[in-house]
Protein backbone atom coordinates (compact mmCIF):
# COMPACT_ATOMS: atom_id res chain seq x y z
CA UNK A 1 0.00 0.00 0.00
CA UNK A 2 2.82 2.49 0.93
CA UNK A 3 4.04 1.63 -2.12
CA UNK A 4 1.72 1.77 -4.21
CA UNK A 5 1.22 5.57 -2.57
CA UNK A 6 5.20 6.33 -2.74
CA UNK A 7 4.70 5.62 -6.46
CA UNK A 8 1.61 7.50 -7.16
CA UNK A 9 3.57 10.40 -5.51
CA UNK A 10 5.93 10.11 -7.85
CA UNK A 11 4.30 9.94 -10.87
CA UNK A 12 2.67 13.25 -9.94
CA UNK A 13 5.94 15.02 -9.26
CA UNK A 14 6.70 13.86 -12.63
CA UNK A 15 3.93 15.02 -14.26
CA UNK A 16 3.66 18.27 -12.34
CA UNK A 17 7.56 19.07 -13.76
CA UNK A 18 6.72 17.89 -16.97
CA UNK A 19 3.60 20.56 -17.48
CA UNK A 20 6.38 23.22 -15.79
CA UNK A 21 8.88 22.72 -18.05
CA UNK A 22 5.60 23.09 -20.92
CA UNK A 23 4.47 25.98 -19.59
CA UNK A 24 7.76 27.73 -19.72
CA UNK A 25 8.82 26.87 -22.84
CA UNK A 26 5.15 28.18 -24.35
CA UNK A 27 5.45 31.39 -22.67
CA UNK A 28 9.06 31.47 -24.22
CA UNK A 29 7.75 30.75 -27.27
CA UNK A 30 4.63 33.34 -27.41
CA UNK A 31 5.56 36.39 -29.20
CA UNK A 32 9.06 35.25 -30.11
CA UNK A 33 8.96 36.85 -33.72
CA UNK A 34 7.36 40.11 -31.95
CA UNK A 35 10.15 42.32 -31.33
CA UNK A 36 12.48 43.63 -33.99
CA UNK A 37 15.95 41.63 -34.55
CA UNK A 38 17.90 44.01 -33.88
CA UNK A 39 22.28 44.90 -34.10
CA UNK A 40 23.05 42.25 -31.26
CA UNK A 41 21.28 39.21 -32.97
CA UNK A 42 22.57 40.31 -36.34
CA UNK A 43 25.80 40.22 -34.96
CA UNK A 44 25.44 36.79 -33.55
CA UNK A 45 23.63 35.36 -37.25
CA UNK A 46 26.09 36.58 -39.12
CA UNK A 47 29.40 35.03 -37.29
CA UNK A 48 27.47 31.72 -36.84
CA UNK A 49 27.03 32.16 -40.76
CA UNK A 50 30.36 33.23 -42.36
CA UNK A 51 33.31 30.29 -43.41
CA UNK A 52 35.30 28.37 -40.53
CA UNK A 53 38.02 29.76 -41.54
CA UNK A 54 36.48 33.35 -41.04
CA UNK A 55 34.99 31.96 -37.69
CA UNK A 56 37.92 31.21 -36.01
CA UNK A 57 39.84 34.29 -36.62
CA UNK A 58 36.92 36.40 -35.62
CA UNK A 59 36.73 34.53 -32.92
CA UNK A 60 40.36 34.83 -31.22
CA UNK A 61 40.59 38.46 -33.11
CA UNK A 62 38.24 40.15 -31.17
CA UNK A 63 34.35 38.03 -30.19
CA UNK A 64 35.94 35.02 -28.23
CA UNK A 65 33.60 36.16 -25.66
CA UNK A 66 30.44 34.17 -26.05
CA UNK A 67 32.10 31.53 -28.47
CA UNK A 68 30.71 28.76 -26.92
CA UNK A 69 27.19 30.37 -27.92
CA UNK A 70 28.30 31.23 -31.74
CA UNK A 71 29.69 27.55 -32.40
CA UNK A 72 25.85 26.33 -30.98
CA UNK A 73 24.49 28.33 -33.34
CA UNK A 74 26.16 27.71 -35.96
CA UNK A 75 25.33 23.69 -35.47
CA UNK A 76 21.67 24.84 -34.71
CA UNK A 77 21.67 26.68 -38.34
CA UNK A 78 22.73 23.90 -40.06
CA UNK A 79 19.51 22.32 -39.45
CA UNK A 80 17.81 24.77 -40.81
CA UNK A 81 16.81 23.89 -44.95
CA UNK A 82 16.34 27.71 -45.89
CA UNK A 83 19.85 28.95 -46.55
CA UNK A 84 18.24 32.49 -45.54
CA UNK A 85 17.48 31.65 -41.74
CA UNK A 86 14.29 32.71 -40.17
CA UNK A 87 14.43 35.07 -37.26
CA UNK A 88 11.94 32.69 -35.51
CA UNK A 89 14.11 29.61 -36.00
CA UNK A 90 17.37 31.48 -34.42
CA UNK A 91 15.93 33.00 -31.52
CA UNK A 92 14.18 29.16 -30.85
CA UNK A 93 17.75 28.37 -29.76
CA UNK A 94 17.22 30.45 -26.97
CA UNK A 95 14.15 29.23 -25.64
CA UNK A 96 15.37 25.81 -26.27
CA UNK A 97 18.47 26.10 -23.51
CA UNK A 98 16.15 28.48 -21.41
CA UNK A 99 13.42 25.99 -20.87
CA UNK A 100 15.50 23.18 -19.97
CA UNK A 101 17.17 25.81 -17.52
CA UNK A 102 14.15 24.86 -15.64
CA UNK A 103 14.75 20.93 -14.78
CA UNK A 104 18.28 21.91 -14.12
CA UNK A 105 16.84 24.72 -11.14
CA UNK A 106 14.59 21.72 -10.24
CA UNK A 107 17.92 19.82 -9.54
CA UNK A 108 19.48 22.05 -7.82
CA UNK A 109 16.99 23.27 -5.68
CA UNK A 110 16.13 19.76 -4.73
CA UNK A 111 20.26 19.15 -4.16
CA UNK A 112 20.55 22.09 -1.41
CA UNK A 113 16.66 21.56 0.08
CA UNK A 114 13.79 19.63 -1.03
CA UNK A 115 11.57 18.77 -3.39
CA UNK A 116 8.92 21.66 -2.00
CA UNK A 117 11.61 24.08 -2.52
CA UNK A 118 12.42 22.99 -5.67
CA UNK A 119 8.63 22.97 -7.37
CA UNK A 120 8.76 26.60 -5.89
CA UNK A 121 11.54 27.57 -8.05
CA UNK A 122 10.69 25.91 -10.95
CA UNK A 123 7.19 27.81 -11.15
CA UNK A 124 9.14 30.59 -10.54
CA UNK A 125 11.78 30.69 -13.07
CA UNK A 126 9.22 29.09 -15.93
CA UNK A 127 7.40 32.82 -15.30
CA UNK A 128 10.24 35.01 -14.88
CA UNK A 129 10.36 37.70 -17.10
CA UNK A 130 13.83 38.20 -17.05
CA UNK A 131 14.46 34.85 -17.78
CA UNK A 132 11.78 35.55 -20.73
CA UNK A 133 13.31 38.38 -22.07
CA UNK A 134 16.82 36.98 -22.91
CA UNK A 135 15.01 33.08 -24.01
CA UNK A 136 14.15 35.51 -26.69
CA UNK A 137 17.32 36.87 -27.98
CA UNK A 138 20.02 35.48 -29.88
CA UNK A 139 22.21 35.73 -27.59
CA UNK A 140 24.01 33.76 -25.39
CA UNK A 141 22.48 35.15 -21.73
CA UNK A 142 20.32 31.53 -21.62
CA UNK A 143 23.01 29.34 -21.72
CA UNK A 144 24.92 31.27 -19.45
CA UNK A 145 22.43 30.70 -16.84
CA UNK A 146 21.72 27.15 -17.66
CA UNK A 147 25.74 26.62 -17.26
CA UNK A 148 25.60 28.50 -13.80
CA UNK A 149 23.12 26.80 -12.99
CA UNK A 150 24.75 23.29 -14.09
CA UNK A 151 28.33 24.22 -12.33
CA UNK A 152 27.08 25.36 -8.90
CA UNK A 153 24.52 22.11 -8.96
CA UNK A 154 27.78 19.93 -9.68
CA UNK A 155 29.80 21.79 -6.70
CA UNK A 156 26.60 21.39 -4.06
CA UNK A 157 26.98 17.86 -5.22
CA UNK A 158 30.42 17.11 -5.12
CA UNK A 159 30.71 18.68 -1.82
CA UNK A 160 28.31 16.42 -0.25
CA UNK A 161 29.90 13.46 -1.92
CA UNK A 162 33.17 12.98 -2.90
CA UNK A 163 32.23 11.18 -6.49
CA UNK A 164 35.11 12.21 -9.30
CA UNK A 165 32.14 12.04 -11.84
CA UNK A 166 30.29 15.04 -9.94
CA UNK A 167 33.96 16.94 -9.65
CA UNK A 168 34.73 16.44 -13.16
CA UNK A 169 30.93 17.23 -13.99
CA UNK A 170 31.75 21.01 -12.35
CA UNK A 171 34.82 21.25 -13.78
CA UNK A 172 33.56 21.24 -17.30
CA UNK A 173 30.21 23.31 -16.68
CA UNK A 174 32.24 25.82 -15.08
CA UNK A 175 34.71 25.92 -17.98
CA UNK A 176 31.67 25.79 -20.87
CA UNK A 177 29.87 28.62 -18.29
CA UNK A 178 33.40 30.74 -18.65
CA UNK A 179 33.66 30.14 -22.88
CA UNK A 180 29.55 30.95 -22.89
CA UNK A 181 30.42 34.53 -21.22
CA UNK A 182 33.47 36.38 -19.38
CA UNK A 183 31.62 36.97 -16.61
CA UNK A 184 31.31 33.49 -15.57
CA UNK A 185 34.72 33.90 -14.15
CA UNK A 186 33.00 35.86 -11.71
CA UNK A 187 30.20 32.84 -10.82
CA UNK A 188 33.94 30.50 -10.48
CA UNK A 189 34.82 33.52 -7.79
CA UNK A 190 31.91 33.06 -6.00
CA UNK A 191 32.29 29.24 -5.42
CA UNK A 192 35.81 29.85 -4.28
CA UNK A 193 34.59 32.31 -1.86
CA UNK A 194 32.12 30.23 -0.67
CA UNK A 195 34.60 26.93 -0.38
CA UNK A 196 37.36 29.41 1.31
CA UNK A 197 35.65 31.96 3.37
CA UNK A 198 32.42 30.27 4.63
CA UNK A 199 33.82 27.10 5.20
CA UNK A 200 31.94 23.36 4.48
CA UNK A 201 28.95 22.76 6.03
CA UNK A 202 28.44 19.90 8.77
CA UNK A 203 26.84 17.36 6.47
CA UNK A 204 29.46 17.30 3.76
CA UNK A 205 30.99 13.71 3.26
CA UNK A 206 34.48 15.45 2.30
CA UNK A 207 35.61 17.64 5.17
CA UNK A 208 39.58 16.40 4.76
CA UNK A 209 42.50 17.90 3.66
CA UNK A 210 42.07 15.71 0.75
CA UNK A 211 38.65 17.82 -0.31
CA UNK A 212 40.75 20.59 -0.08
CA UNK A 213 43.61 19.62 -2.62
CA UNK A 214 40.80 18.38 -5.02
CA UNK A 215 39.02 21.91 -4.86
CA UNK A 216 42.78 23.82 -5.63
CA UNK A 217 43.41 21.44 -8.64
CA UNK A 218 39.91 22.21 -9.61
CA UNK A 219 40.20 25.67 -9.99
CA UNK A 220 43.96 25.73 -10.97
CA UNK A 221 42.03 23.12 -13.99
CA UNK A 222 39.19 25.62 -15.11
CA UNK A 223 42.03 28.43 -15.10
CA UNK A 224 44.36 26.54 -17.18
CA UNK A 225 41.17 25.61 -19.98
CA UNK A 226 40.29 29.60 -19.88
CA UNK A 227 43.99 31.09 -19.94
CA UNK A 228 43.14 31.39 -23.86
CA UNK A 229 40.57 33.55 -22.83
CA UNK A 230 42.52 35.24 -20.31
CA UNK A 231 45.10 35.67 -23.01
CA UNK A 232 42.37 37.30 -25.49
CA UNK A 233 41.18 39.63 -22.69
CA UNK A 234 44.34 41.12 -21.76
CA UNK A 235 45.03 41.23 -25.89
CA UNK A 236 41.97 43.17 -26.52
CA UNK A 237 41.99 45.39 -23.27
CA UNK A 238 38.97 47.21 -21.99
CA UNK A 239 38.23 47.97 -25.88
CA UNK A 240 35.04 45.75 -26.33
CA UNK A 241 33.11 47.12 -23.01
CA UNK A 242 34.23 50.51 -22.80
CA UNK A 243 30.53 51.53 -23.97
CA UNK A 244 29.37 50.39 -20.23
CA UNK A 245 28.68 53.58 -18.08
CA UNK A 246 29.09 54.16 -14.82
CA UNK A 247 26.24 52.60 -12.40
CA UNK A 248 23.89 54.76 -10.47
CA UNK A 249 22.14 54.24 -7.58
CA UNK A 250 18.83 53.91 -9.85
CA UNK A 251 20.56 51.45 -11.95
CA UNK A 252 21.29 49.55 -9.79
CA UNK A 253 17.55 49.66 -8.40
CA UNK A 254 16.02 48.90 -11.48
CA UNK A 255 18.86 45.76 -11.82
CA UNK A 256 17.04 44.87 -8.86
CA UNK A 257 13.22 44.90 -10.10
CA UNK A 258 14.11 43.44 -13.48
CA UNK A 259 16.14 40.43 -11.79
CA UNK A 260 12.94 40.02 -10.20
CA UNK A 261 10.90 40.11 -13.41
CA UNK A 262 9.29 43.59 -13.41
CA UNK A 263 9.95 47.12 -14.79
CA UNK A 264 7.97 47.50 -11.12
CA UNK A 265 9.24 47.95 -7.69
CA UNK A 266 6.38 45.30 -5.82
CA UNK A 267 7.75 41.98 -6.81
CA UNK A 268 11.48 42.96 -6.18
CA UNK A 269 9.90 43.87 -2.64
CA UNK A 270 7.81 40.29 -2.41
CA UNK A 271 11.16 38.57 -3.71
CA UNK A 272 13.64 40.51 -1.24
CA UNK A 273 10.62 39.49 1.96
CA UNK A 274 10.81 36.34 0.86
CA UNK A 275 14.58 36.20 1.12
CA UNK A 276 14.62 37.43 4.33
CA UNK A 277 12.50 34.71 5.45
CA UNK A 278 14.84 32.17 4.25
CA UNK A 279 17.77 33.85 6.20
CA UNK A 280 16.19 35.51 9.09
CA UNK A 281 16.08 32.34 11.55
CA UNK A 282 19.69 31.47 10.98
CA UNK A 283 20.46 35.36 12.63
CA UNK A 284 24.08 35.65 13.76
CA UNK A 285 25.05 32.36 12.34
CA UNK A 286 25.36 34.27 8.98
CA UNK A 287 28.71 34.53 8.09
CA UNK A 288 30.25 32.22 10.39
CA UNK A 289 32.65 29.60 9.38
CA UNK A 290 31.81 25.18 9.28
CA UNK A 291 28.46 25.90 10.06
CA UNK A 292 25.52 23.64 9.77
CA UNK A 293 24.04 22.64 6.57
CA UNK A 294 21.00 24.45 6.96
CA UNK A 295 22.78 27.84 7.29
CA UNK A 296 25.65 27.22 5.19
CA UNK A 297 23.19 26.75 2.06
CA UNK A 298 21.44 30.09 2.18
CA UNK A 299 24.97 31.49 2.82
CA UNK A 300 26.14 29.85 -0.95
CA UNK A 301 23.28 31.22 -2.57
CA UNK A 302 23.57 34.83 -0.80
CA UNK A 303 27.29 35.28 -2.01
CA UNK A 304 26.47 33.69 -5.53
CA UNK A 305 23.95 36.63 -5.89
CA UNK A 306 25.31 39.05 -4.27
CA UNK A 307 29.32 38.60 -4.53
CA UNK A 308 29.81 39.19 -8.50
CA UNK A 309 26.92 42.14 -8.19
CA UNK A 310 28.92 44.05 -5.19
CA UNK A 311 32.21 43.61 -6.99
CA UNK A 312 31.21 44.77 -10.42
CA UNK A 313 29.82 47.60 -8.85
CA UNK A 314 32.91 48.56 -6.60
CA UNK A 315 35.44 48.00 -9.98
CA UNK A 316 33.30 50.67 -11.70
CA UNK A 317 34.58 53.15 -9.78
CA UNK A 318 38.01 52.83 -11.62
CA UNK A 319 36.36 51.20 -14.81
CA UNK A 320 32.93 50.87 -15.25
CA UNK A 321 31.96 47.19 -16.02
CA UNK A 322 28.95 46.45 -14.24
CA UNK A 323 25.83 45.72 -16.84
CA UNK A 324 22.82 44.77 -15.36
CA UNK A 325 22.27 41.65 -18.60
CA UNK A 326 25.81 40.12 -17.63
CA UNK A 327 24.52 39.82 -13.96
CA UNK A 328 21.95 37.37 -15.13
CA UNK A 329 23.61 34.29 -13.98
CA UNK A 330 22.78 35.59 -10.29
CA UNK A 331 19.15 35.03 -10.90
CA UNK A 332 18.95 31.37 -9.88
CA UNK A 333 20.32 31.79 -6.84
CA UNK A 334 17.47 34.50 -5.63
CA UNK A 335 14.86 32.64 -7.19
CA UNK A 336 15.75 29.83 -4.94
CA UNK A 337 16.87 31.36 -2.06
CA UNK A 338 12.94 32.75 -3.00
CA UNK A 339 11.85 29.85 -3.05
CA UNK A 340 13.34 28.54 0.20
CA UNK A 341 11.71 31.98 1.89
CA UNK A 342 8.11 30.91 0.72
CA UNK A 343 8.56 27.25 1.95
CA UNK A 344 8.84 28.73 5.13
CA UNK A 345 4.79 29.12 5.10
CA UNK A 346 3.37 25.92 6.50
CA UNK A 347 0.14 26.85 5.85
CA UNK A 348 -0.72 25.50 2.67
CA UNK A 349 -3.40 28.04 1.73
CA UNK A 350 -0.87 31.04 2.49
CA UNK A 351 1.98 29.50 0.48
CA UNK A 352 -0.49 29.44 -2.31
CA UNK A 353 -1.97 32.97 -2.01
CA UNK A 354 1.90 34.13 -2.11
CA UNK A 355 3.03 31.84 -4.54
CA UNK A 356 0.11 32.83 -6.50
CA UNK A 357 0.41 36.50 -6.00
CA UNK A 358 4.11 36.38 -6.96
CA UNK A 359 3.33 34.95 -10.42
CA UNK A 360 0.34 36.88 -11.19
CA UNK A 361 3.09 39.88 -10.80
CA UNK A 362 5.29 37.91 -13.16
CA UNK A 363 3.01 37.84 -15.60
CA UNK A 364 2.36 40.96 -15.85
CA UNK A 365 6.02 41.15 -16.51
CA UNK A 366 6.16 38.40 -18.99
CA UNK A 367 3.39 40.38 -20.48
CA UNK A 368 5.47 43.55 -20.91
CA UNK A 369 8.80 41.64 -22.48
CA UNK A 370 6.64 40.51 -24.86
CA UNK A 371 6.89 43.98 -26.43
CA UNK A 372 9.37 45.81 -24.66
CA UNK A 373 12.80 45.44 -22.96
CA UNK A 374 13.95 46.07 -19.47
CA UNK A 375 16.89 48.02 -20.40
CA UNK A 376 17.35 50.21 -23.61
CA UNK A 377 15.77 50.78 -26.81
CA UNK A 378 16.35 48.13 -30.02
CA UNK A 379 17.63 49.76 -33.27
CA UNK A 380 15.57 49.77 -36.09
CA UNK A 381 18.22 48.35 -38.84
CA UNK A 382 16.04 46.36 -40.09
CA UNK A 383 14.09 49.27 -41.43
CA UNK A 384 17.16 51.34 -42.48
CA UNK A 385 18.29 48.47 -44.17
CA UNK A 386 15.19 47.54 -46.04
CA UNK A 387 14.72 51.92 -47.05
CA UNK A 388 17.60 51.64 -48.69
CA UNK A 389 17.22 47.95 -50.29
CA UNK A 390 14.00 48.92 -51.82
CA UNK A 391 14.99 52.92 -52.77
CA UNK A 392 18.35 52.00 -54.50
CA UNK A 393 19.13 52.48 -57.81
CA UNK A 394 21.54 51.17 -60.43
CA UNK A 395 25.08 52.43 -59.72
CA UNK A 396 24.28 53.07 -56.32
CA UNK A 397 27.16 52.87 -53.47
CA UNK A 398 27.03 52.21 -49.98
CA UNK A 399 28.98 53.44 -47.15
CA UNK A 400 28.96 52.32 -43.96
CA UNK A 401 29.87 55.01 -40.82
CA UNK A 402 31.82 51.95 -39.26
CA UNK A 403 32.73 48.53 -40.42
CA UNK A 404 29.98 46.77 -37.64
CA UNK A 405 26.86 48.58 -39.25
CA UNK A 406 27.55 45.77 -42.08
CA UNK A 407 26.49 43.22 -40.29
CA UNK A 408 22.96 44.03 -39.60
CA UNK A 409 22.52 45.29 -43.39
CA UNK A 410 24.26 42.11 -44.65
CA UNK A 411 21.72 40.02 -42.69
CA UNK A 412 18.70 41.73 -43.53
CA UNK A 413 19.77 42.03 -47.21
CA UNK A 414 20.02 37.89 -46.61
CA UNK A 415 16.56 37.70 -45.78
CA UNK A 416 15.31 39.44 -48.77
CA UNK A 417 17.43 37.37 -51.00
CA UNK A 418 16.73 34.38 -49.34
CA UNK A 419 20.36 33.40 -49.73
CA UNK A 420 23.20 33.59 -46.95
CA UNK A 421 25.03 37.28 -48.07
CA UNK A 422 28.29 35.70 -45.90
CA UNK A 423 29.06 33.39 -49.20
CA UNK A 424 31.29 34.46 -52.34
CA UNK A 425 28.88 32.68 -54.26
CA UNK A 426 26.22 35.64 -52.87
CA UNK A 427 26.80 38.52 -55.62
CA UNK A 428 26.01 42.48 -54.78
CA UNK A 429 23.07 42.54 -57.22
CA UNK A 430 20.63 42.96 -54.55
CA UNK A 431 20.82 46.60 -53.02
CA UNK A 432 23.72 49.19 -53.83
CA UNK A 433 27.71 48.25 -54.29
CA UNK A 434 29.49 47.96 -51.04
CA UNK A 435 32.27 50.53 -50.74
CA UNK A 436 32.94 50.20 -47.06
CA UNK A 437 33.49 47.72 -45.51
CA UNK A 438 34.54 45.57 -48.34
CA UNK A 439 37.79 43.39 -48.44
CA UNK A 440 36.67 39.96 -49.77
CA UNK A 441 33.87 38.76 -52.29
CA UNK A 442 31.56 37.62 -49.33
CA UNK A 443 31.44 38.85 -46.07
CA UNK A 444 34.76 37.66 -43.87
CA UNK A 445 36.14 38.94 -40.59
CA UNK A 446 38.46 41.93 -41.41
CA UNK A 447 34.67 43.10 -42.60
CA UNK A 448 34.03 43.20 -38.62
CA UNK A 449 35.93 46.38 -38.01
CA UNK A 450 37.26 49.85 -39.53
CA UNK A 451 36.22 52.79 -39.98
CA UNK A 452 36.28 54.67 -43.65
CA UNK A 453 39.34 57.04 -44.92
CA UNK A 454 38.88 59.88 -46.35
CA UNK A 455 40.06 58.63 -49.36
CA UNK A 456 38.29 56.05 -49.87
CA UNK A 457 35.34 58.96 -49.79
CA UNK A 458 36.99 61.02 -52.18
CA UNK A 459 37.23 57.72 -54.89
CA UNK A 460 33.67 56.96 -54.30
CA UNK A 461 32.45 60.69 -54.87
CA UNK A 462 34.39 60.26 -58.68
CA UNK A 463 32.93 56.93 -59.25
CA UNK A 464 29.10 57.08 -57.91
CA UNK A 465 26.62 59.84 -58.24
CA UNK A 466 24.67 58.90 -55.90
CA UNK A 467 25.84 57.52 -52.07
CA UNK A 468 24.59 55.90 -49.44
CA UNK A 469 25.77 56.22 -46.17
CA UNK A 470 23.95 54.28 -42.94
CA UNK A 471 25.28 55.64 -39.77
CA UNK A 472 24.46 54.12 -36.09
CA UNK A 473 25.19 55.07 -32.84
CA UNK A 474 27.06 57.52 -33.33
CA UNK A 475 26.83 59.69 -30.67
CA UNK A 476 24.01 62.02 -29.11
CA UNK A 477 22.02 64.38 -31.25
CA UNK A 478 23.67 67.19 -31.73
CA UNK A 479 27.10 65.47 -30.83
CA UNK A 480 28.26 63.31 -33.67
CA UNK A 481 31.21 61.03 -33.13
CA UNK A 482 34.39 61.81 -35.40
CA UNK A 483 33.64 59.72 -37.82
CA UNK A 484 30.47 61.28 -38.76
CA UNK A 485 31.99 64.58 -38.67
CA UNK A 486 34.64 63.40 -40.97
CA UNK A 487 31.81 61.68 -43.49
CA UNK A 488 30.02 65.02 -43.29
CA UNK A 489 32.43 67.60 -44.15
CA UNK A 490 34.66 64.91 -46.93
CA UNK A 491 31.19 64.24 -48.70
CA UNK A 492 30.24 67.95 -48.87
CA UNK A 493 32.76 68.18 -51.17
CA UNK A 494 31.40 65.91 -54.42
CA UNK A 495 27.93 66.30 -53.21
CA UNK A 496 25.63 68.81 -52.90
CA UNK A 497 22.44 67.37 -51.93
CA UNK A 498 21.50 65.06 -49.21
CA UNK A 499 18.64 63.90 -48.04
CA UNK A 500 18.75 62.25 -44.28
CA UNK A 501 16.29 59.56 -42.79
CA UNK A 502 15.58 58.90 -39.41
CA UNK A 503 14.96 55.55 -37.47
CA UNK A 504 15.83 54.29 -33.85
CA UNK A 505 19.20 54.66 -33.37
CA UNK A 506 20.05 54.55 -37.20
CA UNK A 507 20.32 57.24 -39.34
CA UNK A 508 20.38 56.79 -43.59
CA UNK A 509 21.90 59.38 -45.70
CA UNK A 510 21.62 59.88 -49.21
CA UNK A 511 24.15 61.80 -51.62
CA UNK A 512 23.83 62.90 -54.54
CA UNK A 513 25.41 65.05 -57.29
CA UNK A 514 21.91 66.36 -58.96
Amino acid sequence: MNAALANEGRVAHRLILLFLFVAGGVVRLICLACKPFWFDECFSAEIARIGWGNFLHLLWWREANMSLYYLLLRVWLSFDLRAGHSEFFIRSLSVLISASTLPAIYWLARALYDRRVAFIAAALFAFNAYSVRYAQEARSYSLFVLLATLSSGFLIRWLREPVRSRRTGYVLASILAVYAHFYAILLVAAHWVALRWLGRPDQAVNKTDEFSAQSRRAFRTIGLAVLPLLIFVAKTGAGPIKWIHRPSLHDIFEFAEHLAGSDHWPLAVIYAMACFAALAPFGKRLLARDQDWETWRCEFLLVWLLFPVVLTILLSFARPVFLARYMIFCLPALIILAAAGLARLRQTWLLAAALSGMLLFSGGGVWFVYGHDFDKERDESKAASNFVLEHTQAGDGIIFHIAETRVPYEFFRSERAGVNTASADFTSSLGPEILFPHNSPGFGYRDFTGKPTPELLRSAALSHARLWVMLMNNGPPGTPDPTTVMLTRVLAESFPRVQRWQFARVEVRLYRKE
